[in-house]
């Protein structure tokens, strides 16, 4: 038997394995089989988890799909309330948490443990870096008439059978393509956001595929987001993401920290002093079941 938790940050939910409960069994295939929706656990990833130290971990995602992710801040965050259980930590109490983008500093700021143990977490997210970049996607996309807010509209590009379309390409660790937009622009021409989020997610510049996020800024301080997330699809919220799109929407567009990032699954605060500066990601993850899986 395969022992896991499941918990949830935003509605990004994953499961937290332990290196040494899955040692001998290939990562990647075991991903799939409990993350499936229908006829496994379900999760939007899987993090493997070993203790390094007292109140320190080494975790590696492996998203829905089976493929490697150097990182998820709402992963990370679900780690971090999994390891605050394990410890019996309280309110001011760090943690230390070893990513494949870097070590990633966690601050216990609250915990609630009546009915689910949910624990408000800030994450220091890094340094993120970016650049403004274009696509070229199939024409069809040039009927949406998309206004790209801060970055211009789409191009006709020298091929007539393309569109192009500029956005900023953020990095937090992972990959993020950002476009800021209305999504009634989209919903009005009969597409999703989602189908464009697909189509820009494996465009052949992006060999190892890009998450994709659409912003819409709301106040100075608040924004709207939608996210497709590289190898899950759409999801309900994603702390990278999250970052992401702050850094889009106070770099570009205006919006001051502390920033108040509104996904479906929740809101999640950003607080970013600009360029060179780390940026710190605040919000919960609530641990929500434990189990046991039956070997493949």
């Amino acid at each position: 038997m395969i022992p896991f938790t499941k918990a949830h940050a935003c509605g990004n939910d994953f499961l937290i394995v332990t290196e040494e409960a899955a040692q001998g069994r290939d990562p990647a295939e075991l991903t799939r089989r409990l993350c499936a929706r229908n006829s496994g656990v379900g999760a939007d990833g899987v993090e493997f988890f070993a203790w390094t130290g007292p109140n320190s971990g080494r975790i590696r995602l492996h998203n829905a799909d089976g493929s490697i992710a150097e990182i998820s801040g709402n992963g990370t965050r679900c780690v971090a309330a999994w390891m605050a259980r394990e410890r019996g930590l309280h309110p001011g109490d760090k943690l230390r948490i070893e990513t494949d983008a870097g070590l990633r500093l966690c601050h216990v700021n609250a915990l609630k443990t009546d009915g689910a143990f949910t624990v408000e977490v800030t994450s220091g997210m890094g340094v993120p870096s970016f650049e403004q970049r274009t696509v070229k996607l199939p024409e069809q996309y040039a009927e949406w008439g998309l206004r790209l807010c801060g970055q211009g509209r789409i191009e006709p590009s020298k091929s007539e059978a393309e569109i192009a379309i500029r956005g900023l390409f953020v990095s937090m660790g992972n990959p993020h393509f950002v476009l800021c937009m209305n999504d009634a622009m989209l919903q009005k021409c009969g597409h999703t956001w989602s189908e464009l989020g697909a189509e820009i997610c494996f465009h052949r510049d992006f060999p190892s595929q890009t998450n994709v996020e659409f912003v819409q800024v709301t106040s100075p301080n608040e924004i709207e987001i939608r996210i497709f997330e590289r190898g899950v699809g759409p999801t309900y919220s994603s702390g990278t993401g999250t970052s992401a799109c702050a850094t889009a929407a106070i770099a570009l567009y205006g919006c001051q920290s502390p920033l108040t990032v509104v996904a479906p699954g929740g809101a999640q605060t950003v607080e970013w002093d600009g360029p060179g500066a780390e940026l710190r990601l605040t919000g919960p993850a609530s641990l929500v079941a434990r189990g046991e899986a039956w070997p493949a």
